[in-house]
C-alpha cells in the first residue's frame, strides 16, 4: 500500500475545527461553588489554627513582637478597637461598651480547633483570676456553621465569659489594617482601659504567656 492510500479522504487538518467540549453543569456549578469560597476565605485573611499576617515592628504598625511572639503597642500609640457588639452563641445582643473602663481579653476561637482546646482551660482560669481586677474576657466564635458545637465547647470547658457568634469572619474584618488585628485561629487581643488595643497573640497560649501579656495592661494607670 502506498503511503498516499493511507492518508483518509477529505484529510485537511488545516481546516479541521474541533468541535467544542461541552462543560457538564455540575462541573460548572462545582468549579463556581470553589471560587466563591476561595473568595470568602481570602477575605477573612485568617490562617485555620495558625499563624499569620505582619510580625510587626516595621512601617507604620507601632507594634514590636516579642520574642514570645506577643506583640505590644505603647500606651501612647495605640488604635482604637473597633465596635464589636452583636449578638452571642446564646442569642443575646452584647454591647461591648457595657465594658468601658475595664481591660477586655478578646479571644477568637472555634471549637473544630485542636489549638483552641488546648488553651482554653488556661483562658478560664485566667479569667476567673482576673475577674475582681477589672478585667472581662469576651470570645468570638469563628468559622462555626452553628453555634451548637460552640456552645457544647463552652459546656465542656466551663467557659465563664461570653462569645460573639461570627460565623463567616465579619467582626474581625473590623479591624483596620496596621493595626493588631486578628489574623489567626487562635488570636488572642488585649484592649486597654481607653479601648485601644494593646497587644496582640497570634498563637495558642499557655497560662505563663497569657499572664504576661495581661498583667502589664491590668496594671497600668
Amino acid at each position: 500500500m502506498s503511503a498516499a492510500s493511507r492518508v483518509p479522504p477529505c484529510s485537511n487538518r488545516a481546516n479541521h475545527t474541533p468541535r467544542p467540549r461541552r462543560t457538564r453543569p455540575s462541573r460548572v456549578r462545582r468549579r463556581t461553588a470553589l471560587l466563591a469560597a476561595g473568595t470568602a476565605v481570602a477575605a477573612l485573611t485568617l490562617s485555620a489554627c495558625g499563624s499569620g499576617g505582619t510580625s510587626g515592628g516595621s512601617g507604620n504598625t507601632n507594634f514590636v513582637t516579642g520574642s514570645d511572639g506577643i506583640a505590644t503597642v505603647k500606651k501612647g500609640e495605640r488604635k482604637p478597637a473597633p465596635d464589636l457588639s452583636g449578638r452571642t452563641l446564646d442569642g443575646k445582643h452584647l454591647d461591648m461598651s457595657a465594658y468601658k473602663g475595664k481591660v477586655v481579653v478578646l479571644n477568637v476561637w472555634g471549637s473544630w480547633c485542636a489549638p483552641c482546646r488546648a488553651e482554653t482551660p488556661n483562658l478560664v482560669k485566667v479569667a476567673e483570676a482576673t475577674a475582681d481586677k477589672g478585667v472581662q474576657f469576651v470570645g468570638i466564635n469563628t468559622r462555626d456553621t452553628s453555634p451548637q458545637p460552640a456552645l457544647a465547647f463552652e459546656k465542656q470547658y466551663k467557659v465563664p465569659y461570653p462569645s460573639l457568634y461570627d460565623p463567616t469572619g465579619k467582626l474581625l474584618l473590623r479591624f483596620e489594617k496596621g493595626t493588631l488585628n486578628p489574623q489567626a485561629i487562635p488570636s488572642t487581643i488585649v484592649i486597654d482601659r481607653e479601648g485601644k488595643i494593646a497587644a496582640r497573640a497570634l498563637q495558642a497560649l499557655s497560662e505563663k504567656k497569657l499572664r504576661a501579656m495581661l498583667d502589664p495592661i491590668v496594671a497600668e494607670k
